[in-house]
């Protein structure tokens, strides 16, 4: 495993010795019928309206930071013709997902403009929901050899790159510096030390994660799981759950989950719940993603600024693994402002969209050359560190497949009833290889 460098200030070593597979499988495509109204052609050169004011409407996430605000306010200075705006998502992907679903298999043009999961572009490219970026990336310069290469192959499907990297993710350990001396370095380091933390300096939990039965609680999986030697599908894409590894991982995480160290209605936490838990001072340690590091440092809304540090996550018998996460841009295909849309697009991914998106909101960038501005390494010790870059870089990714909305879905079921007491990690892996290869064989 690779070691990583020592932060100064939050004393951190990220260290992930995971591979990166890349988050869509290239096969054959389909078109889908044509819209009963003409829509603008992909392959017109999209250019800013010059008089008349169009207003695109931006579908994310709900974004507990200023960076989304003081992205479309950079944004609509630069371009004083086009309005943009947001408009809230689920905090649940699994929600977004079909709500997204919902609206493109009607042929809506409500948005036009939308963040998508690592793990959507595929499925939407094949469905026929997204407009196709190579001839206007082409066409205005953008080179993809200055994003990270993970990332940015994550959106391309079939031959074409149908979404642009926003940020990527990497799940880390963050830790209350007050609280705790060193981060702990494995699994069970980290148990007794939520063990002993927990209840002090007004804390009520030693550890927080995502533990609802929603995507986040595949990335918590596939990190216990990975840690232990784990894996769900091969490089071939067949089913292999059913390995020591995986149950050794899932065995660990019930144990945290089951604990007394964490609340006892762990099983309803998103990212939403567990943060706001850990920036109230409610716990030692949370799992979360990089966007934890700035919001613990904002004073408006946070009690424990200047006392947080980063740490990779704990390792299992075969190191340390890092969940890929991260999310990437669109257009909506059938969207009637497909021009504003691609001027929105290319500044919420190209260097001044992410700079502001690093800056405000935590994000680490995908867009490379951003980890050189001074302001943006001043903004997290993570965006100054090299290695960091390289970690996120290599993190493991969730199962690559085509169906991989249905792969989750048996994940997030039998994962939860694991951790609800109902069935052994054992009878887990068996009835998800069970369930995994019948909807392979379809």
């Amino acid at each position: 495993m690779k070691g990583f460098k020592r932060v100064a200030k939050i004393g951190f070593s990220l260290s992930i010795a995971l591979s990166l597979a890349a988050c869509s499988q290239p096969q054959q495509t389909t078109t889908p019928a044509a819209p009963p109204a003409p829509t603008p052609s992909a392959s017109e050169t999209p250019k800013p309206a010059d008089t008349e004011k169009v207003k695109i409407v931006y579908a994310r996430g709900k974004d507990v930071t200023q960076g989304t605000a003081k992205l479309v306010e950079a944004f609509e200075q630069a371009h004083p013709n086009i309005d943009v705006e947001v408009r809230e998502m689920p905090s649940d992907t699994g929600q977004s997902h079909d709500q997204y679903v919902t609206m493109f298999s009607a042929q809506s043009s409500e948005i036009d403009v939308f963040d998508l999961d690592v793990i959507w572009p595929a499925e939407f490219a094949q469905a026929g929901y997204l407009l196709p970026l190579d001839r206007l990336m082409e066409q205005d310069g953008i080179k993809t050899e200055n994003y990270i290469k993970g990332a940015m192959d994550a959106g391309n499907f079939g031959g074409q790159q149908w979404t642009i990297p926003k940020f990527i993710d990497a799940g880390l350990l963050f830790y209350r510096t007050d609280l705790v001396k060193e981060p702990p370095k494995t699994w069970d380091d980290l148990i007794k030390a939520a063990q002993a933390a927990n209840g002090q300096g007004g804390t009520k939990f030693g550890y927080l994660m995502q533990a609802k039965q929603y995507e986040g609680l595949v990335c918590n999986f596939v990190e216990f799981s990975t840690a232990y030697g784990g894996k769900i599908l091969d490089g071939q894409g067949n089913v292999v759950v059913n390995n020591p590894g995986t149950i050794k991982g899932l065995k660990k995480m019930m144990e945290v989950v089951q604990s007394q160290f964490v609340p006892t209605n762990i099983t309803t936490f998103t990212e939403t719940e567990s943060h706001t838990a850990f920036i109230e001072g409610q716990a030692a340690f949370i799992r979360n993603w990089p966007y934890q590091f700035a919001l613990a440092q904002d004073a408006a809304q946070s009690k424990i600024v200047g006392k947080v540090a980063i740490a990779p996550l704990p390792a299992g018998d075969a190191g340390s693994a890092a969940a890929l996460g991260g999310w990437m841009g669109g257009i909506n295909k059938y969207s009637t402002h497909p021009k504003e849309a691609w001027e929105f697009l290319k500044f919420m991914t190209g260097p001044e969209g992410q700079k502001i998106s690093a800056v405000h909101g935590g994000l680490a960038p995908t867009y490379l050359p951003v980890y050189e501005d001074a302001e943006v390494q001043k903004a997290s010790p993570l965006f100054a560190n090299k290695d960091f870059i390289n970690g996120v870089s290599a993190a493991v990714s969730r199962p690559t497949t085509p169906i991989y909305p249905k792969i989750s879905e048996v994940i997030q079921i039998e994962v939860s009833k694991a951790l609800a007491g109902q069935q052994t990690a054992e009878q887990t892996v068996q009835n998800m290889e069970k369930a995994m290869k019948e909807l392979i064989q379809k």
